[in-house]
């Protein structure tokens, strides 16, 4: 298995991903509906919202595999986000870069992957909405347009939530001022 090189721009991006101050957060109902309506979609048993992070990978939303995280070493996204392009491995068995991955020998026995990078308004690829299956797919260009605009989707929430999170600092700093009293002559 070959790692991932790291990308040009690897400091920078990884200083934007923890300004989204979304690593090790709770699941949350927005991002999890994303991934099993994906799953859905698509017809994988595996959805997931991947942010790649200096030495692992962690899943904000996983839907169908049980882990939160994996070393970024082993990580199909840690390849994806080097392109904006969708990454596409139709069977993971029959590419030398990932035919003795650990994820593919052994469970979750990955055979099929596609992922398009969530990339930041700056141009920085964060990580993945990506699509695993047990078993070799093909994957055609008109499914790359929808997971393209899925994963539009979920950039746009890690934005949001990012935009709720400050204003929630903003008001509560508010709240601390204490009113200018009026004196009355």
């Amino acid at each position: 298995m070959s790692a991932a090189p790291l990308p040009h721009n690897e400091v920078a991006r990884l200083k934007a991903l923890k300004l989204l101050q979304v690593l090790d957060t709770a699941p949350e109902d927005a991002f999890d509906q994303i991934t099993s309506t994906t799953a859905q979609i698509f017809g994988v048993p595996i959805a997931l919202i991947s942010l790649v992070d200096a030495n692992r990978q962690w899943f904000k939303s996983c839907y169908g595999l049980s882990t939160s995280q994996t070393g970024r070493d082993e990580s199909f996204c840690a390849h994806a986000i080097l392109d904006s392009r969708p990454f596409i491995i139709p069977d993971a068995l029959q590419d030398p870069r990932f035919c003795d991955n650990i994820l593919v020998t052994n469970p979750p026995y990955i055979r099929f992957y596609a992922g398009v990078t969530l990339i930041t308004p700056e141009g920085y690829g964060l990580g993945t909405l990506c699509l695993l299956d047990t078993q070799p797919r093909s994957f055609s260009e008109a499914d790359s347009v929808r997971l393209t605009r899925l994963a539009g989707g979920v950039m746009s929430r890690l934005m949001l939530r990012l935009a709720n999170l400050s204003l929630e600092k903003i008001n509560l700093e508010m709240a601390q001022v204490r009113p200018v009293r009026e004196y009355h002559l």
